[in-house]
């Protein structure tokens, strides 16, 4: 989802600046000539390293604002918006000074004449530079945790009309996803839980719809949630349009009816103002004489019919 390269430490920056600099040698017409010439090529050669490295990484990050809620709700969950944006925003102090320090060296060297000078002027930059590299380390730290945890986040697109499946465990929820999706769901850790959140995908006239199954979030009542699960919820919230409840009538799940109409009153509460579809599958094992659409992921019964009329309520809700 998030292309970012690996972010380096400080020493790590350093260390490649300064070897590749180090490898540096213009030949003058003079001693001094080559001598300076030499030294305000590694004093650029040194900054180019640690500038382009560090705005490498400011244009790696995504826009957060630009970013959906989504992602945006995710990212505050993993490292912290404000604490991303300080980050990025001391990449640009510190490549802004680094090279406001290899202009003042290399202005210095090219107006003198003496060798010592110059050497001078090569050592005082790169201690400058050290120090304000040193000075983000621990911003550098910061990003390469964000990182880590960004290329962990599931590849969804929240600008697909998306259906988030929710029930209790063993209902069928996963199998209907797998029968209804045109390939294989892909399967994807969901971040802060232990669990995987499944993602399929079909089409209808050529609009591509998602749909997200979601075990071990959406499965239990959410008063069992501590904070991180509740606000990893909650991001869910922002992608899904419609949420389809499905219901096991023949109990085999392991859940009576009544646990399971506490699950779904928990969802709805926490879901509002998302529409929320109630449907029961087993329609092959259950003789229920409710009013909800019955369904069998197992064998197929009624699947298609559910999905025409989950896109026309997707359609219902599309903007004018």
């Amino acid at each position: 989802m998030f292309d970012i390269p690996t972010v380096l430490t400080a020493d790590e920056i350093l260390d490649k600046a300064f070897k590749k600099a180090s490898k540096v040698e213009i030949s003058g017409r003079t001693r001094t000539e080559t001598v300076r010439e030499t030294n305000i090529a590694k004093i650029k050669s040194a900054s180019d390293v640690i500038v382009s490295t560090m705005g490498k990484y400011v244009k790696a990050f995504p826009s957060i604002e630009r970013e959906s809620l989504f992602y945006y709700e995710l990212i505050d969950l993993a490292v912290g918006t404000d604490k991303l944006k300080h980050s990025l925003g001391a990449m640009d102090w510190c490549r802004g000074n680094v090279a406001k320090v290899a202009k003042s060296a290399t202005r210095t060297m090219a107006s003198t004449k003496l060798i010592s000078e110059i050497d001078s002027a090569r050592r005082g930059a790169y201690g400058r530079m050290s120090s304000l590299v040193k000075q983000v380390s621990k911003e550098l730290d910061v990003l390469s945790d964000a990182r880590n945890a960004m290329r962990k986040f599931p590849v969804i697109n929240p600008e697909q009309p998306t259906i988030v499946v929710a029930g209790a465990p063993n209902v069928g929820k996963s199998q209907l996803v797998a029968r209804i999706s045109t390939a294989k769901p892909r399967v994807a850790v969901y971040p802060f839980t232990t669990q995987e959140i499944s993602v399929g995908i079909f089409e209808k006239k050529y609009i591509k719809y998602q749909v997200i199954d979601t075990p071990g979030l959406l499965d239990r009542e959410l008063d069992d949630r501590n904070p991180i699960e509740l606000r990893a919820i909650v991001a869910l919230r922002h992608l899904a349009d419609i949420i389809l409840f499905m219901f096991d009538p023949t109990e085999t799940c392991g859940y009576p009816m009544s646990q399971q109409e506490r699950i779904l009153e928990t969802i709805k509460r926490e879901f509002s103002p998302v529409p929320v579809v109630e449907i029961e599958n087993k329609a092959d094992m259950s003789k229920s004489q409710s009013g909800r659409v019955k369904i069998s992921a197992e064998t197929g019964a009624g699947v298609q019919k559910l999905v025409d009329s989950l896109v026309e309520k997707l359609k219902d809700q599309q903007p004018l």
